[in-house]
């Protein structure tokens, strides 16, 4: 079992999802961020002030898959995500030591479904 976690920008989330879909990867929690990576943010005037935004609003997704779906996820991420310009996003693979379903008690693989 493996969790994946992808930073995406926002504009691409209905593209990853789409694609996330289509390899039939349908669980998924999703959270609005804010984070700075390569990009290092950008400069606005806002009143006559200068102001440097370095935060900028990223999107995550967190999708815990059993070993067989961890690449058609990797894959599918980068499907959607991907426009070839600093700020596409990162993926990172985390080992899911374990996996319970609070409504039926289930462990392990089956809990993830």
């Amino acid at each position: 079992m493996k969790l994946i976690t992808a930073y995406i920008q926002p504009q691409k989330l209905t593209a990853v999802k789409q694609a996330l879909y289509e390899k039939e990867i349908f669980k998924m929690s999703v959270t609005n961020v804010m984070g700075c990576g390569q990009q290092k943010g950008y400069h606005e005037t806002y009143r006559g002030a200068d102001i440097e935004v370095n935060l900028l609003k990223k999107v995550r997704i967190d999708i815990a898959v059993n070993e067989e779906f961890v690449q058609p996820t990797i894959d599918a991420i980068i499907a959607g995500a991907r426009t070839g310009t600093i700020g596409d996003g990162k993926i990172f693979v985390t080992a899911l030591e374990e996996c319970i379903r609070i409504r039926t008690g289930e462990k392990g693989k089956e809990a993830i479904g």
